[in-house]
């Protein structure tokens, strides 16, 4: 259990070091009301300022190309203004020891009208120590409260969290990461973005902190673009039409990729033409089975991310257990088509799950696949083959109850699932399993298995246990 905000915020208000400007917009002054709240706030706060009107905040931050006034672009010209003013006017004045911050959040609380997304932007740019350059954290909400009381709550709660946990817990990541939420929960607010960059934070990688989010499941899923930045979901996926090709990646193979640009033709296949160029490709990898473990290695999913990127992709990491659920989370950011490239041997397993974990009736299989074939969604059957000497395995080779013939007969015909026919057939019999088997053994010829840019990355970064190029 951490520390309850009042006394965050007087630790900080004692410490004669720190003194900075907060800047609120949306939701009231509730960070900063923490900190006058606590007692000695005059020893901490130079400036307190809301800019509500639009007029009013677009000459103190001038106005966004995109008009929007909750979004990252307009909360960093926030704390690069009030850090800027701040230290040109009292650098010279201020104790030499003094390390200057400057916080910021613009958010959208829930209004009397009930219309809009719930979310925010929160951060603070600051000196670790005196005279040291500055370092900077920025976040994104989604505050999940029915009341606008309580969202404001929530802020201010999660912005003495960030304050107190920037000073003090920088260099932990897990602490960190856990420490925001204190005095929160999930049902109220979850983070889904975080980005730090600064000496603050030397050796910290952006990435790890989002990992950490995922698997302290404050957020479903973080998105990392081909250069390994952090993306905020809700933009990378509005109004696109969605590709997912969920797997383990470990690493990327032949098999993988013809699995990524086979599904990508299939799908561009059902656009119309204006569509076409509006569409996502996402592979996913998910930590749900880890988690339920109890173990997960961030580095090991960041190594992923590397070799993803490598192949000029971006990548989705989940917490999600099913493609019902993944379905759930790419169907609330996207709002147009969404299409999932499975192995055979994937929707098998959809189909005995769903029967054994409802008994005969299979209820829970058809409550499953109502959530996963929404009226958008389509699945897209790679085929599947154990060896070379083994059968190709396709949606009619599929091993399903006698029951659930005339399910699959239906999903068929009505084209909510379909076959993926034009596969290379020297591709489907690679596993990762075994491709990572051989690099971990160091037996030769796994390079031939998996495309030019990931072995290169493998043997470079010593992936996986690869003994690393000299």
């Amino acid at each position: 259990m951490g520390l309850g905000q009042r006394q965050k915020a007087l630790e900080i208000n004692l410490n004669n070091q720190i003194y900075g400007t907060f800047a609120e917009i949306g939701a009231g002054q509730e960070v900063a009301r923490h900190f006058f709240r606590a007692g000695g706030a005059a020893g901490t706060i130079a400036k307190s300022i809301s800019a509500y009107d639009m007029t009013m905040s677009d000459a103190i931050y001038g106005k966004e190309r995109s008009g929007r006034y909750v979004c990252e672009e307009r909360l960093q010209k926030m704390i690069d203004t009030e850090y800027d003013t701040l230290v040109s006017r009292l650098q010279d004045i201020r104790s030499p020891d003094t390390t200057f911050f400057a916080f910021a959040d613009t958010v959208s609380a829930k209004s009397f009208k009930g219309t809009g997304e719930n979310h925010g932007w929160i951060g603070m740019k600051f000196q670790h120590k005196p005279k040291a350059a500055p370092s900077q954290v920025i976040m994104h909400v989604s505050m999940l409260d029915a009341e606008n009381v309580q969202q404001q709550e929530a802020i201010g709660f999660i912005g003495v969290n960030l304050v107190y946990a920037a000073y003090y817990m920088a260099q932990d990541r897990e602490k960190f990461i856990a420490s925001l939420m204190d005095g929160l929960t999930t049902s109220r607010m979850k983070i889904d973005m975080i980005q730090v960059k600064g000496e603050a934070f030397h050796g910290v990688d952006s990435r790890l902190l989002c990992l950490e989010l995922v698997k302290l499941k404050l957020c479903e899923a973080v998105i990392f673009d081909v250069g390994g930045l952090v993306l905020q979901a809700s933009e990378v996926l509005y109004k696109k039409n969605v590709l997912v090709v969920r797997g383990g990646y470990r690493p990327p193979t032949n098999l993988s990729l013809d699995m990524l640009e086979c599904g990508l033709r299939k799908f561009k296949s059902t656009l119309d033409e204006c569509e076409l160029e509006n569409v996502i490709v996402i592979p996913e990898i998910s930590m749900s089975l880890l988690l339920d473990r109890g173990v997960v290695d961030n580095e090991d999913f960041l190594a992923r991310v590397d070799l993803l990127s490598a192949l000029g992709q971006k990548v989705l990491i989940s917490n999600s257990e099913t493609y019902s659920d993944l379905n759930k989370f790419f169907t609330l950011y996207a709002k147009k088509k969404i299409a999932f490239v499975l192995a055979s041997y994937n929707l098998e397993e959809i189909f005995n799950k769903g029967k054994s974990a409802d008994g005969r009736n299979g209820i829970g299989l058809v409550s499953s696949l109502g959530k996963l074939l929404e009226p958008n969604t389509r699945l897209y059957v790679y085929p599947a083959r154990d060896d070379e000497a083994s059968e190709i395995q396709t949606i009619d080779s599929i091993k399903v109850g006698e029951e659930l013939k005339y399910l699959m007969l239906y999903l068929k015909e009505n084209h909510l699932i379909e076959d993926i026919e034009d596969y290379n057939p020297e591709v489907i019999s690679i596993w990762s399993r075994k491709v990572l088997k051989m690099i971990q053994d160091g037996a030769d010829g796994w390079e031939k298995f998996v495309p030019e840019s990931v072995a290169k990355t493998v043997k470079a970064k010593c992936l996986f246990g690869a003994k690393c190029d000299i």
